[in-house]
């Protein structure tokens, strides 16, 4: 730490959550920096960052805490039994595998109870036939996760690792409600929650728009199962309308031009839900992906963002009620407010390549949000 501090003219120190922060005013001489300041960084074995293009003030964060110890068997059984919840997805939309659904909301408990020992009983070839679906889903949700939990190290943040959300074939056609990180030290500047924020719906994209090129190039166009519906998939013998983004939009310009609806593949609809959970990820509410990207752009500007995307919701609810679900899911993980709490430093700038980063993730939220996810 000497060896840094000696290239300051000035600093200070700020502790929170488990965590020391160096703010460094490098002196004139050593920026650049000059060859004893990047001796001295390569010797320092924690995380650091220029806070501007100029090499002016330096950043650096070490843990004052012993790494905590994960507790590797919850994730592992969490993505284990969502694996198991894609695989029976897939399998329903293969046809090998019929789910039934109870109704009313004891009902989808007593489904969800009789998914798992339902249908571990199948046959091996039955248990498998889902895995076009549950493995591209996993990847983009696992890759999503990574691009998280590696952005927040990079920065020293102590971060857990993802939390898989299954939810049974029997609930959803999907077999998960994504994954989640919890930051477990504070976030200093805005420019850290843009990255943070950033790379994992980024990253998951690059792989939504592989299994979606994938995807689309063995999906069949037949007759649209009613007006109005130009994509479905067949669950359990019936046809089921999805709505579309302005993403799946292009691939099936790309890839399927011509009068019909699109049939979407196992591997398709992996892509089509992975580009649904990017966009619900990326809405600029509270603590979602989009709540930090926009706190870390705008500030305390995201408070009238999120607020319009609330009230966009709700009014988008009567054509899907799902969006009240999600709504409260949202702000129930947020304390119940729209608003993004403030980071340790709010005032120190973003620097502008980290701004255009934030701009292209919203960019992906304007491609990726389906309006009326189903139903025609």
């Amino acid at each position: 730490m000497d060896a840094l501090t000696d290239c300051f003219e000035a600093w200070r120190v700020v502790r929170a959550g488990g965590r020391e922060v160096v703010e460094g005013l490098v002196t004139s001489r050593h920026r650049g920096p000059s060859p004893e300041l990047r001796s001295a960084l390569a010797a320092w074995p924690h995380a650091y960052y220029w806070a501007d293009r100029a090499h002016e003030e330096l950043i650096l964060v070490r843990p004052l805490d012993r790494p905590r110890r994960e507790a590797w068997w919850l994730h592992v059984t969490l993505f284990m039994v969502t694996a198991l919840c894609a695989l029976g997805a897939g399998a329903a939309l293969q046809g090998t595998y019929t789910p039934q659904p109870d109704p009313g909301l004891l009902g989808l408990l007593r489904a969800s109870l009789r998914f798992f020992p339902e249908f571990l009983q199948q046959p091996p070839a039955v248990l498998w036939s889902g895995w076009q679906f549950a493995l591209p889903l996993l990847t983009i949700l696992l890759v999503h996760e990574l691009g998280h939990f590696f952005a927040a190290r990079r920065y020293g943040i102590d971060v857990s690792p993802p939390f898989f959300l299954p939810i049974p074939a029997t609930v959803s056609p999907i077999g998960s409600l994504g994954a989640f990180l919890r930051l477990r030290s504070p976030v200093v500047d805005r420019r850290q929650l843009v990255d943070v924020g950033a790379a994992g719906p980024l990253a998951g994209f690059v792989v939504v728009l592989l299994v979606l090129a994938w995807g689309y190039a063995s999906s069949p166009l037949r007759e649209a199962p009613g007006p109005g519906v130009h994509t479905f998939i067949a669950l359990g013998g019936v046809d089921f309308p999805l709505g579309d983004s302005l993403l799946t939009r292009l691939f099936r310009h790309l890839f399927l031009p011509g009068p019909g609806a699109v049939h979407l593949s196992l591997g398709a609809f992996a892509g089509w839900a992975g580009a649904l959970i990017t966009g619900l990820n990326l809405l600029p509410l509270s603590q979602l992906d989009g709540g930090h990207v926009a706190y870390g752009l705008l500030g305390r500007k995201q408070i009238p963002a999120g607020l319009a995307a609330l009230l966009g919701l709700a009014f988008l609810a009567e054509w899907w009620s799902g969006w009240l679900f999600w709504v409260l899911v949202t702000l129930a993980a947020g304390g119940w407010r729209w608003t993004h709490p403030s980071v340790l430093c709010p005032d120190r700038p973003v620097p502008p390549d980290r701004r255009v980063i934030g701009w292209l993730c919203m960019l992906v939220f304007v491609v990726t949000f389906v309006p009326v996810p189903f139903g025609p």
